[in-house]
């Protein structure tokens, strides 16, 4: 009792009040829909650009693959069906497919789909008129329209009755991506529509991206959730409101407009600092592969807008001798290592807001590793959402490039997007050294356990290899450092030696120098549905201290 009492209080101690009366206003309170005459179409005056396009998911009239799982639907109750997980069905509800991939050749499948939403999903019934949906769809639907596709009439009224409801519904219990993609999609539905009705949802909605956007985006470009995917994801939207602009040139400010491209840009090369060589995101807290569009899309999208990457003081460069570089994004807390042929990418950086934990996970002072292109080491990915067990166990710090102490997680992560007492990186270092870069840093995060231990750690980087050397302070009964390996390295452990393969060829070779090593059987999920065996090296702490070098084969 006493336990899940400190859990809660730790978990709502750090909301904002107004979290705290939306979400209880959000419940009592339903507006009516107004479905009167939808206001006039805006002439278009200038041009839409292409925009980011998503993967293809519809695959046939009724048939979808959301979340790497395949779908039918036949009948209207299928919109809603119990059948597959809430997320599924809001993906089939986003209408991504009008803007994706090939869209002009299934344009008559699109066309029956639009006639069947408005149909089928009678206003402010169902998941599809949850402000989230609500808001991707409307965006959705006006960047279809700006390809050169025509919204029938009765399309055109369900849009205007979208934004009204939305403009109603506006997801201030929540905040973060989700009521910046509330204010988008008003923005979208004011510019796409005229008069005084639209005028007034441009209002607000640009009010509303003008204050989220200087609190999300942080000085060194990074989304403040300290999640890759949600970055790439806020940072579509921004280079949409960019497009946006120039499609319309006169309502939206000049200077607010300048903001944004700024604003991309930065964001841009924060993106590109935490990528792999060969272009994905690292996975750390909620990312996976498949949800938002890959650095290489929107640094294409941008250049079409005019928005290059754009670097700041806030990323710090800490050069390498002989060669390569460190980058220290001090706001957001993350670091890239370039040395030689490898790239780490390190986590000192806090779970999130704390009045926004969300999708954060219990990965402090984790780290991912490639070497020669080819990804060594992975935390382990984000596989469903919900509040399940496997949800529990891929937030937890075990499914992470860290030390677990006691079998406690860093941060109290809970109840599917929840978080009690979190772990705080304190004592942050890099500094150069006569061959490469020595990174160090610890956290707070086991201080609630009895003997309130403490987990520094310290990367040396060299140009033959990497070490890591981990120490527990405080008492405790047991520690275990975890290295998650990419499903193609294939691990071989004797004593305290392995040897890692890909694809027939060692690339490294491993020296638990301080430690008992276990090679076990663990799991990668790459994508929501996905889940691909791979390896996991268990290094048990001898006393207070263990330490890994991986040398480069």
């Amino acid at each position: 009792m006493i336990s899940t009492l400190r859990r809660y209080f730790h978990t709502l101690r750090h909301l904002r009040a107004g979290q705290i009366i939306g979400r209880l206003w959000f419940q009592v309170y339903t507006p009516d829909p107004e479905t009167g005459p939808a206001p006039a179409l805006r002439d278009l005056r200038g041009r839409w650009w292409p925009a980011a396009a998503r993967k293809t998911t519809m695959t046939g009239p009724n048939a979808f693959v959301f979340l790497n799982e395949a779908g039918e639907f036949s009948s209207a109750d299928d919109w809603n069906a119990k059948v597959h997980e809430k997320l599924w069905l809001y993906n089939l509800h986003y209408f991504d497919d009008l803007n994706a991939e090939g869209a002009d050749r299934r344009r008559q499948w699109h066309l029956s789909l639009l006639q069947r939403w408005v149909a089928e999903n009678p206003p402010g019934t169902g998941n599809g008129w949850e402000p989230y949906p609500t808001s991707l769809r409307i965006v959705n639907w006006v960047k279809w329209a700006f390809a050169g596709n025509t919204l029938d009439t009765d399309g055109i009224h369900s849009l205007a009755v979208q934004a009204r409801w939305l403009a109603k519904r506006m997801e201030t219990h929540l905040l973060g991506n989700h009521l910046f993609a509330n204010a988008k999609a008003l923005v979208f539905a004011g510019l796409f529509f005229d008069g005084r009705e639209a005028a007034g949802w441009i209002d607000k909605g640009s009010a509303l991206l003008h204050r989220e956007l200087a609190e999300q985006v942080l000085d060194d470009g990074g989304h403040f959730e300290r999640s890759p995917m949600y970055h790439a994801i806020v940072l579509e939207d921004v280079l949409d409101l960019i497009n946006l602009a120039g499609t319309f040139p006169g309502p939206l400010k000049d200077d607010q407009v300048q903001v944004w491209k700024e604003t991309a840009g930065r964001m841009l090369e924060w993106l590109r600092l935490m990528c792999h060589p060969d272009g994905g995101i690292a996975f750390f807290n909620d990312a996976a592969f498949g949800v938002a569009p890959e650095f290489g899309t929107l640094r294409d999208y941008g250049e079409r807008l005019r928005v290059s990457l754009k670097s700041t003081d806030a990323i710090r460069r800490v050069p390498l001798a002989p060669g390569g570089m460190a980058f220290s994004m001090e706001t957001s807390g993350y670091v890239r290592v370039e040395s030689g042929a490898s790239v780490a990418i390190l986590d000192l950086a806090p779970i999130g807001p704390d009045y926004l934990p969300g999708h954060a996970h219990a990965d402090t002072l984790s780290f991912e590793l490639s070497h020669a292109g080819r990804r060594i080491l992975v935390n382990s990915g984000c596989s469903r959402y919900g509040s399940g067990v496997e949800r529990l166990r891929q937030r937890g710090t075990p499914a992470h490039n860290t030390v677990s102490v006691n079998g406690a997680d860093s941060s109290d992560v809970w109840g599917g997007f929840r978080v009690g007492c979190r772990a705080h990186p304190f004592d942050k270092g890099i500094h150069a050294t006569a061959v490469g870069v020595e990174v160090s840093c610890a956290h707070d995060g086991y201080r609630h356990l009895p003997g309130r231990p403490v987990h520094r750690r310290l990367w040396s980087f060299y140009p033959e290899g990497i070490s890591v050397r981990d120490r527990v302070e405080g008492t405790f009964s047991h520690s275990v450092a975890n290295y998650h390996f990419h499903p193609d390295a294939k691990v071989t452990l004797k004593g305290s030696l392995a040897r890692v393969e890909v694809r027939g060829a060692e690339i490294a070779r491993i020296n638990v120098k301080n430690g008992d090593p276990v090679l076990v059987e663990g799991s990668y999920h790459p994508g929501f549905g996905l889940s691909v065996p791979n390896q996991l090296l268990q290094v048990h702490l001898r006393g207070s201290v263990c330490e890994i070098e991986f040398l480069w084969g």
